[in-house]
């Protein structure tokens, strides 16, 4: 079965970006992330399939 999920270091690393911004920017820029757990232990993570889409959706038009 393929994995459904990334860490924020796997998803920091697909997109060639710091875990820091990954942490910071991508809930602003519209990658949401799922959290898994509570409190200080809870874990974030983003589906493979909206961080792929949402990839795409950054694709600047050819002029």
């Amino acid at each position: 079965m393929p994995e459904q999920f990334m860490t924020v270091k796997q998803t920091a690393a697909y997109l060639n970006m710091s875990v820091a911004w990954v942490y910071r920017e991508a809930p602003r820029s519209g990658l949401v992330p799922y959290r898994f757990g509570c409190g200080r232990n809870a874990k974030l993570q983003f589906e493979v399939s909206e961080v792929q889409a949402w990839v795409k959706q950054q694709r600047l038009s050819g002029g």
